[in-house]
């Protein structure tokens, strides 16, 4: 028995790194399925694995092979809506010690509703998260205006934000130090720049970059798998295929507002205690945001995921 962490998933086989070091291709014993989770894959990069070995494969011309069978249990992990089943989850990364979203104004856009979504799962799974605003280079006096208002809704929530270019390596420096020592997990539409931010900060990744599609300015998909990456400073990537959007999974619809902390901060504020800051007099965030203390997109978001719950809720 070994045992080891999964490094990448490509849907039928998973690369360990052992505890020794080594790397081994593995498939999972036949019914292994986990608890207390509907997942499309019950095993993702960063998972804690025992293993067993053996040294012959058909298809991989006698090389060692493993067979996962037992997962650790897991201190997080963070989830969306899988893109083939609607009642059921696609674990992105687990053990993670914190995220980080890569957003861009334009080519492609990313609109404060993704954003949002996504702090909203990292909240729920309680990882801290950071927002990496790239191509900042690219952008002209209206759309720098933009970035920086988006910034100060979620520096004023308490989100560490950082402005970057990784084609004009401005910002990877302090976005290392941020890094340093702990696992990290990259996430973001397609396009946004997430290998070239990865090939600026570990020399030699050597990660396939993506090119802008003219016509309708979104990302052509350059990760199709997730992948963890040794860092030589210290501590790895995860880096995760394009997303292109976040459904709620596991949460009932009153604890919505919990993952939104500058509402949370005020429920007990509020006239009654089944609030849904919708409809109900003296609510004490709807007051908030009417005084320009909450973002309306941020509000707007919250009522968005309280009326499509259902469809997203396994």
């Amino acid at each position: 028995m070994k045992k080891g962490i999964v490094i990448k998933s490509t849907g039928s086989w998973y690369t360990v790194k052992t505890t020794e070091g080594e790397l081994i291709e593995c498939r999972i014993k036949g019914n292994f399925r986990l608890k207390g989770i509907r997942s499309t894959n019950p095993i993702a990069v960063g998972d804690q694995v025992e293993l067993t070995v053996s040294q012959e494969d058909s298809n991989l011309e006698g090389a060692i092979i493993g067979l996962i069978t037992n997962i650790v249990e897991r201190k997080n992990y963070i989830i969306r809506k899988s893109p083939n089943l609607s009642k059921e989850s696609h674990i992105i990364a687990a053990n993670i010690d914190q995220a980080f979203l890569i957003v861009t104004i334009k080519h492609p856009v990313t609109t404060t509703t993704f954003i949002d979504r996504f702090l909203v799962s990292a909240e729920a799974y309680r990882i801290p998260c950071h927002l990496i605003f790239n191509k900042i280079d690219l952008y002209n006096e209206q759309e720098t205006t933009m970035l920086n208002s988006m910034i100060d809704i979620y520096e004023a929530i308490g989100y560490q934000c950082l402005k970057i270019s990784a084609t004009g390596n401005i910002g990877i420096e302090e976005m290392k130090m941020m890094m340093k020592d702990k696992t990290n997990v990259f996430s973001g539409h397609s396009g946004v720049g997430k290998s070239t931010i990865i090939n600026c900060i570990q020399a030699g990744a050597l990660l396939k970059t993506g090119i802008i599609s003219d016509s309708h300015h979104k990302g052509k998909h350059t990760t199709t798998y997730s992948e963890m990456i040794d860092l030589d400073f210290g501590g790895f990537i995860i880096d995760t295929p394009g997303i292109k959007g976040f459904g709620l999974l596991e949460m009932a619809k009153e604890e919505i507002s919990h993952y939104f902390p500058e509402m949370f901060r005020l429920l007990n504020n509020c006239q009654y205690y089944n609030c849904t800051h919708t409809h109900e007099p003296g609510c004490a965030v709807k007051k908030a945001v009417e005084e320009g203390q909450i973002a309306e997109s941020r509000y707007d978001t919250y009522v968005g995921l309280l009326n499509d719950e259902d469809k997203y809720r396994n």
